[in-house]
């Protein structure tokens, strides 16, 4: 084996242009395939992470009637804290949220909304719910940028808000809109008003009353409870993590097709180099080489092509890449345009692993096609390949 990766580093350095066009070529799949990879990766982590922060915390209570997408279960989907959350909401460690459907009037226009209304001194969620606790001539609110755009509003405003409250009666009152957040999570910020929870259960007339109970601990053992549906953490990350699943197959079809591209140029350099080395491949063979270590020799050289490849492809590959995750990807999209949580820089995440995986199935991906065609070199007669001929 040896002397086989010998022979092989030799001819392949002999053969000059043909060799390293092969080796570029294969290495453009290497580092393409690990920086896609690696954007999946990091926008897998900053997903799951940013909806940590601002939607989800460690897990969630839902009660019993909610369904995030179905509105109309808004009007029967509350009830009363129950008494056993009661410490942990009062050690800060779970926040009760109120949601109900409504309806905005910024500069004589109509816009339905959810108002959700919150805790003004949680430090669950990354939400500025402290700008609730401000004396103002009305309800204080906050709401996101996509919101404030959507609706040209600004801190400071002051807006109409209209909703039903629990015996279904229409009332309507003035918002003052104290902060604006920023945030890649929409659905804490699209058609969106936070006001403090205890002006809108009154304005409900649902005193101690919510619809969902975010915790902190996501390994705290938890159990569901009367009216109330465990949500953990994994249940919640589980639509983004099955959305990451179809955009890797997406992208494996493109793997593919760049990887076969790429090992068409080296299975057509073996096929030639097969033809054009008969007089070597007798020689070998009459100096005692089998014909099935001939083999083994264009087979190890055609893999070798992969272990240039990610050689090549380090030198050129670890700067691209380094930069990428340290600077990110500029999306020039909003999250609310996606509906779903996505940064507007991406920063792509390259582990060891990662590279290693995509190393070993590029090169055994390679060593499969040089085998192929170097399969004839044991049907062939010594006699005729010294004298340049096959049977």
């Amino acid at each position: 084996m040896k002397l086989a990766i010998k022979l092989a580093f030799k001819n392949l350095i002999g053969a000059g242009l043909r060799t390293w066009l092969n080796v570029i070529v294969l290495s453009f799949s290497f580092v393409i395939i690990i920086a896609a990879r690696g954007i999946l990766v990091g926008w897998d982590r900053q997903a799951k992470n940013d909806m940590t922060d601002w939607e989800i915390g460690g897990g969630q209570y839902w009660n019993s009637n909610y369904d995030p997408f179905d509105a109309f279960t808004l009007t029967d989907a509350h009830a009363p804290v129950p008494a056993e959350f009661q410490s942990e909401i009062n050690e800060g460690n779970m926040v009760p949220v109120l949601i109900t459907q409504g309806t905005i009037f910024p500069e004589g226009r109509m816009q339905s909304i959810l108002i959700k209304g919150i805790k003004t001194d949680q430090t669950i969620l990354e939400l500025p719910t402290s700008r609730l606790d401000t004396a103002v001539g009305a309800i204080p609110a906050i709401i996101g940028s996509n919101m404030a755009r959507t609706n040209k509003l600004d801190i400071g405003d002051y807006v109409t808000i209209r909703w039903r409250d629990a015996n279904g009666t229409f009332d309507a009152t003035d918002i003052f809109i104290t902060d604006i957040f920023t945030t890649n999570v929409p659905t804490v910020d699209v058609s969106q008003v936070w006001l403090p929870i205890d002006s809108l259960q009154s304005m409900m007339l649902m005193p101690g009353e919510a619809t969902i109970m975010t915790f902190r601990d996501k390994d705290k053992p938890r159990e569901g409870t009367a009216n109330w549906k465990l949500m953990t953490h994994k249940d919640l990350v589980k639509d983004i993590e099955n959305m990451i699943k179809a955009k890797s197959v997406g992208q494996s079809i493109f793997y593919l097709i760049l990887l076969v591209l790429a090992l068409l140029a080296i299975f057509d350099t073996q096929v030639l180099s097969i033809f054009r080395r008969q007089k070597e491949i007798g020689t070998y063979v009459a100096l005692g080489y089998t014909r099935y270590e001939v083999v083994g020799l264009f087979t190890v050289e055609g893999a070798m092509h992969a272990i240039f490849a990610a050689v090549v492809g380090a030198l050129y590959g670890i700067p691209l890449l380094a930069m990428l995750a340290k600077k990110g990807i500029t999306l020039g999209v909003s999250s609310s345009d996606y509906g779903f949580a996505i940064a507007d820089t991406m920063y792509p995440v390259y582990s060891a692993g990662l590279v290693i995986g995509t190393t070993l199935i590029v090169l055994t991906a390679t060593a499969i096609v040089s085998y192929w065609p170097s399969r004839r070199i044991a049907k062939m007669n010594p006699t005729e390949a010294l004298r340049g001929k096959l049977q």
